[in-house]
């Protein structure tokens, strides 16, 4: 059996959190605290481009190292073989540029709490899943309804503290277009690879990530050398002067971790299970991360502690984790002892 296959499912959950915790925290410092130089603390494009770029040589290397790129289909190139999307995993790297766009700007917001951007963006995926199962006949269980409703009841519930949205435009912006660049990658997802097979996995990994990386840090840099805005000169800094100042030890450790967290995305979201089982666990687990780097940037930084509201969303998110590993199991174990007598 494959390595993938044989580790728990639940076991890679664990690790996305692991490596996801450390990201949060430093992403959302390096654009609170105020930067020595500057005199301000960085903006989401201020730190993007250099991110992404680290994190597409990273990617390479890994998809190297590993041996993955020999499962993706590939074209011959001055005699050696180049790994290239399918047009389906073509269009998810199109959604996954998005995604790539979106997150680390979550952070970055002035006034927004890390578990509040977090709850709006993971509670409209897992709003999807269970459609996309419905859409490509795939069974629904019962609880991986309860879970979603669970994540529902969550949002309401701080939603109703905050009084509404009370976002700024370009944080709307952003979580409408992170939902969509999931939707489309779940769409896909399920097209080609959602199955039993471990090189699917690896072969999705690659043909996606060859294709998103690139194109993100090419509209990045489309964006900088258009010189349109405050925004561009944000990525000027973000293309060129961030090489040469000490942040940069903290974007290597960013993109670092950004990498592991892709892998293990991938394996979770591509396992047998219906999306609706496996969407949660993974949104649940970057949102648990959330909330615990929001009381870390608190307690060591000052940074603004989160509501009672965003605490007991989180109580219900851990509620629901409980719900997804525990619930399958036990159908699986009563199904084996009607089997046996």
């Amino acid at each position: 059996m494959s390595p993938i296959r044989r580790f728990p499912l639940e076991g890679w959950v664990f690790l996305y959190f692991l490596f996801y915790l450390p990201n949060v925290i430093v992403t959302k410092l390096i654009t609170s605290v105020p930067h020595e130089t500057l005199g301000r603390p960085l903006t989401g494009l201020e730190t993007l481009p250099a991110t992404l770029i680290i994190n597409t040589v990273m990617t390479y290397l890994f998809i190297w190292w590993s041996g993955w790129h020999r499962d993706a289909h590939g074209i011959r190139i001055l005699g050696r073989r180049i790994p290239v999307p399918t047009r389906y995993t073509l269009l998810s790297g199109v959604g996954t540029a998005m995604i790539l766009f979106t997150v680390p700007l979550s952070y970055t917001f002035a006034g927004v709490s890390i578990p509040f951007i977090q709850l709006l963006m993971r509670g409209d995926i897992l709003l999807i899943a269970p459609i996309i199962d419905l859409l490509f006949g795939r069974k629904v269980h019962w609880w991986s309804w309860a879970a979603l409703a669970m994540v529902a009841g969550a949002l309401v519930v701080t939603l109703s503290d905050r009084g509404g949205l009370n976002l700024p435009p370009l944080a709307i912006l952003t979580v409408i277009v992170y939902t969509a660049g999931y939707f489309l990658r779940l769409a896909v997802m399920n097209r080609v690879s959602k199955g039993q097979d471990p090189a699917a996995v690896r072969r999705y990994f690659v043909e996606e990530k060859v294709f998103a990386l690139p194109l993100s840090v090419a509209a990045l840099a489309a964006i900088s050398a258009s010189g349109f805005g405050t925004q561009a000169g944000e990525l000027g800094f973000g293309f060129i002067h961030v090489w040469t100042d000490p942040v940069i030890v903290w974007l290597v450790l960013i993109a670092g971790t950004l990498t592991f967290v892709s892998v293990f995305s991938i394996i979770i979201l591509l396992d047998p299970h219906e999306n609706a089982y496996c969407v949660p666990l993974e949104r649940a687990s970057s949102l648990l991360a959330g909330i615990i780097a929001a009381y870390v940037l608190a307690a060591g930084w000052g940074l603004q502690m989160p509501r009672m509201a965003e605490l007991i969303g989180a109580i219900i998110l851990i509620s629901a984790i409980v719900l997804l590993s525990v619930a399958p199991r036990l159908r699986k174990s009563r199904a084996a002892a009607r089997a046996e007598t």
